[in-house]
């Protein structure tokens, strides 16, 4: 795939969150204030996936691991 298929892909997809968005009408300042709390809403389900989804996993991996007589399968 070639750098401007890339860009026009990417410019394509900026474009459709523009529209369901509803970005295209709004104010400069609005659309600043819309993209920044959007971000953080993001950067924190990311971070909160990050960090707890393992801590989860292994949890649960313990928990079946017990119930199926499997007990040294995660080392303590």
């Amino acid at each position: 795939m070639d750098f401007k298929r890339v860009k026009e892909y990417f410019a394509w997809l900026y474009f459709q969150y523009q529209i369901i968005s509803c970005c295209s009408v709004m104010e400069p300042w609005e659309k600043s204030m819309f993209n920044t709390i959007l971000f953080s809403i993001v950067a924190m389900v990311v971070y909160t996936a990050y960090v707890f989804i393992p801590i989860h996993i292994r949890l649960a991996w313990e928990f079946f691991s017990r119930i199926s007589g499997y007990h040294d399968a995660v080392p303590s």
